[in-house]
């Protein structure tokens, strides 16, 4: 560059021809932002604090003289992945956010500044996790397998398993990461020492159970509302991006093109069932709706548990009362960005079955009188065959399973299943 170039690049750089444009009444191309590099809380009344990473912030122009290099801020690999599509976002007070240290202590989660410490944790090196963390468009060999089964109510569920490789990458961040996450003590899904039985015991014996279900419960945990979460305790935005990446998916659908075949996106990212780190995120992420719904509940007089997507509450109250106290709890709902299935709502008194998650709750836990006479019944057919000799093992697998489940939920109903024929011989 020839120094009379030079100068006039400098005092006389063109401006933006905004000709074309629609006039607003406001200056010409005005472009206002401000960005807090205080290091203060990232949002009011918060511990997380706004750490940011000073080679992504705006620099002042300043001149070069002839022959001069630009000063390199980040390596040519670095640079492709911060400005990547899975890096992409709309929020200027996210994209340039370091890793809270503090924050992160605070819950007692593993602290990874960066992608490479991050993938050095996973056995992996920083290759290997861009490619397993990064949305594709056109998508040649997808990380999940995609099947459909039936459920009890009718139509199919979406069931995306993960490959052998990224399923192991998703427990080891299970192990690491998800189990450590906060969680409501009002969560009985997906909890280790928790199951369909503690969910249940609040609610026996009461005068009136309400069951509420959550609408599309794992395609509204999306990607953006799990890195968020990962942001908010802590984790830097290109560390929260990647961890979010690896454990949501979009549904695909394959399109061919010039004779290949490309898996191609036709939802956003979201937790996906069949992924190992699903249940637990779920379970996070709905931490301030727990605690808001069982505020309602307890000030009412409502005792509340939830597993997965369904809301459970019981309580002595008259049908009007529980009506107003419904109406909050979807407002609540909604307000968290879930959507209740009004289909699936059930409001239950003393005079007909009450069940929560599978589970009779009237007067003590157990099995319904129907199911325990078909499995009376399968007992008796069973007994027989083994007199004959012909014991079919997978029923007989089956039954047992279907006792050891009414004996966690009820010792005496299944002892009194155990014993009535064949004086429990049927082994």
């Amino acid at each position: 560059m020839s120094l009379f170039r030079w100068l006039k690049s400098l005092f006389f750089a063109p401006r933006r021809d905004i000709s074309r444009l629609e006039p607003t009444g406001e200056a010409e191309d005005a472009v206002e932002e401000t960005i807090d590099t205080s290091g203060g809380p990232l949002k009011e009344k918060h511990l997380r604090r706004a750490l940011r990473d000073r080679r992504l912030l705006p620099k002042a122009r300043a001149p070069r003289f002839p022959g001069s290099k630009r000063k390199k801020h980040m390596s040519m690999e670095e640079a492709t992945r911060l400005f990547a599509g899975t890096m992409r976002t709309r929020n200027r007070n996210l994209r340039d956010l370091l890793t809270d240290e503090d924050q992160l202590a605070r819950y007692g989660l593993p602290v990874w500044r960066t992608e490479p410490e991050l993938a050095d944790a996973l056995g992996l090196t920083a290759k290997q996790l861009w490619f397993f963390s990064s949305h594709r468009e056109k998508e040649q060999a997808p990380h999940y397998v995609t099947f459909a089964i039936r459920k009890r109510s009718g139509g199919k569920r979406l069931i995306m398993a993960p490959k052998r490789r990224l399923k192991a990458i998703q427990r080891k961040l299970h192990e690491l990461l998800v189990a450590k996450l906060p969680v409501s003590e009002h969560a009985h899904g997906f909890r280790k020492g928790r199951s369909v039985r503690t969910g249940a015991e609040a609610h026996v014996g009461k005068r009136i159970v309400l069951r509420i279900d959550i609408k599309d419960f794992f395609p509204t945990v999306t990607f953006a509302r799990v890195r968020g979460m990962l942001i908010a305790y802590g984790y830097s935005f290109p560390v929260a991006s990647a961890l979010a990446a690896i454990m949501t998916e979009s549904e695909r659908q394959p399109v061919e093109i010039e004779g290949k075949i490309y898996h191609v996106p036709v939802s956003p990212r979201h937790c996906v069932q069949g992924a190992p780190t699903s249940p637990g995120l779920c379970n996070a992420i709905l931490l301030r709706l727990d605690r808001r719904v069982a505020g309602i509940a307890k000030k009412l007089g409502f005792a509340y548990t939830r597993y997965a997507d369904d809301l459970s509450f019981s309580g002595d109250a008259d049908r009007d009362a529980l009506n107003i106290f419904r109406a909050r709890v979807v407002r609540v709902v909604r307000e968290e960005g879930f959507e209740v299935n009004s289909d699936k709502t059930r409001i239950m008194g003393r005079g007909r079955r009450q069940t929560v998650t599978g589970v009779v709750v009237n007067q003590a836990l157990g099995l319904s009188r129907q199911e325990r006479r078909r499995l009376r019944a399968v007992a008796h057919r069973l007994t027989k065959e083994q007199a004959a000799g012909a014991t079919d093992p997978t029923r007989l697998a089956a039954f047992h399973g279907k006792l050891a489940y009414l004996s966690m939920l009820n010792p005496a109903q299944a002892e009194a299943v155990r014993t009535r024929f064949n004086g429990g011989t049927a082994k």
